[in-house]
């Protein structure tokens, strides 16, 4: 684990951690656990990917030979680490499953639950 994500997680008194906006994981509540020597374990709570029905359609984007989903991310969200966002919209728990097979066709859409002119 990283030495920042424990500082996340070792914070006191926060019911959420101050992940950065753009992060997945900015809004997932903190939970703890004292094991039985009495030391608190403190852990992010399970985050449940939202159904792509709560993402307003932008358009669409096919997948062509050898594309790289940060790539995607880069040029239609301006920022490859948003990749996630591209995972959510479509419904995919594996990152590399959009990318197959060559022609498929991306969501590309606004974040979860802001409306747009179509959803679909």
């Amino acid at each position: 684990m990283s030495d920042q994500l424990q500082a996340l997680l070792q914070q006191t008194g926060a019911a959420t951690p101050a992940f950065p906006p753009t992060s997945r994981y900015n809004k997932t509540p903190l939970a703890s656990l004292t094991i039985v020597d009495g030391t608190e374990i403190r852990y992010l709570k399970r985050r449940f990917v939202p159904p792509p029905e709560s993402f307003a359609l932008l358009q669409l984007h096919s997948v062509t030979e050898g594309e790289r989903l940060d790539h995607i991310a880069a040029k239609y969200l301006g920022d490859p680490e948003q990749f996630w966002r591209l995972c959510d919209a479509n419904g995919a728990v594996r990152p590399n499953e959009l990318l197959e097979p060559v022609g498929r066709r991306i969501r590309i859409t606004l974040p979860e639950n802001i409306p747009g002119a179509q959803n679909g």
